[in-house]
C-alpha cells in the first residue's frame, strides 16, 4: 500500500505489470473484511495516454502489459476487491501540458 490515513488506503500503479492489480484489490478486500480501512483508491492512467508516450519517443516503455485503466475496471467490476468500496482515478491525455 503506497498510503494510509484516516482508514483510507492509497495505491498508485503507473507503470507496473498488470498483476500488481490483482494484489492491490485483495489487499484492499482483506483490511476491509479486517476493518482496517474504510475504502482502497487506485490511481493509474487511462489507455489514451498511450498516444503521448507514442509521441513523445517513450511508448515501448509503457506496453498493453502494463498498468492501465482497461486492465483495472474488469478485475473490480469481477469483484476483485470483495466487499470494499474502491474509487479509481484514471489520469487521461487532456492533464498533459508539453511546456511543464
Amino acid at each position: 500500500m503506497d498510503c494510509y490515513k484516516n482508514k483510507i488506503a492509497l495505491e498508485i500503479e503507473w507503470n507496473n505489470k498488470d498483476p500488481f492489480f490483482d494484489r492491490d484489490l485483495n489487499n484492499f478486500r482483506l483490511l476491509f473484511e479486517l476493518r482496517v480501512i474504510s475504502f482502497g483508491i487506485i490511481v493509474t492512467r487511462c489507455d489514451a495516454l498511450q498516444n503521448i508516450f507514442d509521441q513523445i519517443g517513450r511508448g515501448s516503455s509503457f506496453g498493453s502489459s502494463t498498468t492501465h485503466m482497461s486492465k483495472l475496471l474488469p478485475k473490480i467490476e469481477g469483484g476483485g476487491g470483495g466487499g470494499c468500496p474502491i474509487l479509481v482515478f484514471g489520469i487521461k491525455e487532456s492533464l498533459y501540458d508539453e511546456n511543464c
